[in-house]
């Protein structure tokens, strides 16, 4: 996947919805927002990312230390601030290199990651503006590969996360969840099954098929808001197997 050209083309799409709706307007899935504070989270979050990475900081950056971090009054200046912060990752990264290690929640990785990160953050509040604006998520579209990659991506950075960093485990003993895309050509990469074997005090993840003590088959998009809690499995086609409970136990439990 392009994740550079992904990163653009989500951050326009989010950038179109600002442009049309009013600031004001309350975000369901992020009670404590705003549209206008949901817009300036993703614009200056793209900000804080490229500085991080073009700083070579070993540590997170305060977000009021963030160059330019406020976007101007007028739309089209403001639209034009949102895209100049998406673009400033891509270039922060090609002036740094690739493989330089930057800070990241998981410690240090290599400047690239903010790239997939980034996207998939554009990617999930796109919804929540798409949620704000029509009462629903009926009209976000999103295909199956980006949904499938940004779960994975979200497993990747919440499951090493889980278990520390003040968070419990939302999975007893010997219990797992098994999610099953049926979107046609993704293959293993549209099924996951995390786990937590008898006596781990730790999660872990794969693409293995199995049966899990709870399975959701759908599609990668139903997915990937389900998993990213910005849908209840009630309110979308997904078949739901097994224990519901062990569901619910997650979704109660992965709140970040």
């Amino acid at each position: 996947m392009d994740y550079a050209a992904a990163l653009l083309d989500e951050t326009r799409a989010f950038g179109e919805l600002i442009r049309i709706g009013d600031l004001a307007l309350a975000v369901p899935s992020c009670p404590e927002w705003n549209l206008g504070q949901l817009f300036r989270h993703v614009g200056r979050g793209n900000r804080w990312a490229a500085q991080i990475i073009a700083d070579r900081l070993d540590r997170p950056l305060d977000p009021r230390d963030v160059v330019d971090g406020k976007p101007p009054a007028e739309t089209d200046a403001a639209i034009d601030w949102l895209h100049d912060g998406a673009q400033r990752v891509l270039d922060a990264v090609a002036q740094s290199g690739s493989d330089t290690p930057a800070w990241t929640f998981l410690g240090p990785r290599p400047s690239s990651w903010w790239v997939r990160r980034r996207l998939h953050e554009a990617t999930v509040h796109r919804a929540d503006a798409v949620q704000a604006l029509s009462g629903g998520l009926a009209d976000f579209n999103l295909s199956a590969e980006l949904a499938a990659d940004g779960l994975e991506e979200w497993l990747d950075l919440v499951i090493p996360r889980l278990g520390s960093d003040g968070y419990g485990l939302p999975l007893t003993d010997g219990h797992s969840v098994h999610l099953h895309a049926t979107d046609d050509g993704l293959g293993t990469a549209g099924e996951w099954t995390i786990s937590r074997p008898a006596g781990a005090d730790k999660l872990t993840w794969s693409h293995e098929h199995g049966k899990g003590s709870v399975a959701l088959r759908g599609s990668a998009r139903d997915l990937f808001l389900t998993l990213m809690r910005r849908v209840a499995v009630a309110d979308t086609d997904i078949a739901v197997f097994g224990d519901a409970t062990v569901w619910q136990n997650w979704v109660d439990h992965t709140a970040f």
